[in-house]
């Protein structure tokens, strides 16, 4: 069995490498990766040396990320992907193609799917941001064209049902990104950064999104984690327009003491901090999915991530620096320790992987190819 994934940035990869290994440990699975964007890129990490360093095969490596911080810029990046996979696909023949999330890659690899026949899986479909990103548009266009879609809870589930998808295609396994948080190894955060890290710091992790002043909440953040002197390891952002900005607001910083800025670190190292953080800060999907099942509140500044599905772990609140301050106010609270003993994640329990593992072996996939159900008719039973 031949089974290709396309990946085109560290998060989705992280979506779902707990699988790609019980895949690639399958002596009966021709498992390969085709690599693209900004895994190729040095300015955001050249996060392809996770992919080498975790033992996966790459079939292919294509470089289509356009440097540009616009939108326009995605779209061209998703068009290059389009052109220069076609022919490398149909030459390898996969048996399945997998895909994850809702950046503009996904929705090429849910075409290739349809046009060249090949069953498909779609992880992460029938979620929900009210936040008016294109994300969420291309999350529920790629569900509409792909064969099967594994979800992370009942809520997503039901969102693709009302969508006309059928209930044969959709399997609830919970979100594989969790089943990372219970393998790793804890390493000494000091020594891995070769910096004095104290008992007690934040993890900040912020996204450009459009039709917010990025720059300034970024930027307001920064201050107002100063001002409290909360040392906080801080992620530069993805490749969303309005990066370069955000970016500008990191150089001007990257000397401040009470920061610590990385691109890209070891799954180990991350994970460490994660684990040892005193809160989470920014816009970043991994409070919403992995913050409850570490114990750690985070705080959503802003538009992004607006209205999924979330635990009381999650406080959302504007950009004004009054409400930035009151959410950072709860979370350091003395009865915080309380809410957090109480929470579970209502997006699995960290054995994600299995499930889809089992799946992919015992499903005959080719039954799902063919996507003749009336959209009407399945909202209707």
């Amino acid at each position: 069995m031949k089974i290709l994934a396309l990946t085109s940035i560290r998060s989705d990869y992280d979506l779902l490498s707990p699988l790609y290994d019980l895949l690639n440990k399958d002596k009966d699975i021709d498992f390969q990766l085709l690599v693209s964007g900004a895994h190729l890129s040095k300015e955001f990490g050249y996060t392809k040396k996770q992919i080498v360093e975790d033992g996966f095969n790459i079939l292919i490596e294509i470089e289509t990320l356009i440097n540009s911080d616009t939108a326009k810029s995605r779209l061209k990046t998703a068009s290059l992907l389009l052109q220069n996979s076609i022919d490398i696909i149909d030459s390898f023949k996969p048996d399945l193609l997998l895909y994850a999330g809702d950046r503009e890659d996904v929705i090429i690899g849910s075409l290739i799917s349809i046009y060249l026949s090949i069953p498909s899986i779609h992880f992460y479909g029938g979620d929900h941001e009210s936040d008016g990103h294109q994300d969420t548009y291309i999350r529920h266009a790629t569900s509409k064209l792909s064969s099967l879609h594994f979800v992370s809870n009942k809520e997503h589930l039901n969102r693709l049902v009302s969508l006309g998808e059928s209930k044969e295609r959709i399997f609830d396994i919970g979100s594989i990104s969790l089943d990372r948080l219970y393998n790793y190894s804890e390493v000494n955060i000091t020594n891995a950064l070769d910096t004095k890290i104290p008992n007690n710091f934040a993890l900040m992790i912020f996204h450009p999104i459009a039709g917010e002043d990025s720059k300034k909440i970024f930027e307001s953040i920064l201050k107002i984690l100063e001002e409290r002197n909360i040392f906080t390891i801080v992620s530069y952002p993805n490749s969303d327009p309005g990066y370069e900005e955000v970016n500008q607001i990191i150089s001007k910083n990257i000397n401040n003491k009470n920061f610590y800025f990385y691109k890209n670190l070891s799954r180990d190292i991350f994970l460490t901090i994660f684990h040892n953080c005193s809160f989470i800060i920014g816009n970043s999907s991994a409070g919403i999915y992995e913050a409850a099942t570490v114990k750690k509140f985070a705080i959503n500044v802003g538009l992004r991530q607006k209205n999924r599905l979330f635990n009381d772990n999650i406080i959302y609140c504007d950009s004004k620096k009054i409400e930035i301050n009151k959410s950072i106010d709860k979370v350091l609270s003395k009865d915080s320790s309380l809410i957090l003993e109480k929470i579970t994640n209502p997006y699995g329990n960290g054995d994600s992987s299995k499930k889809a593992y089992h799946l992919i072996k015992t499903l005959n996939l080719d039954n799902f190819i063919i996507k003749d159900e009336d959209p009407l008719l399945n909202n209707i039973k």
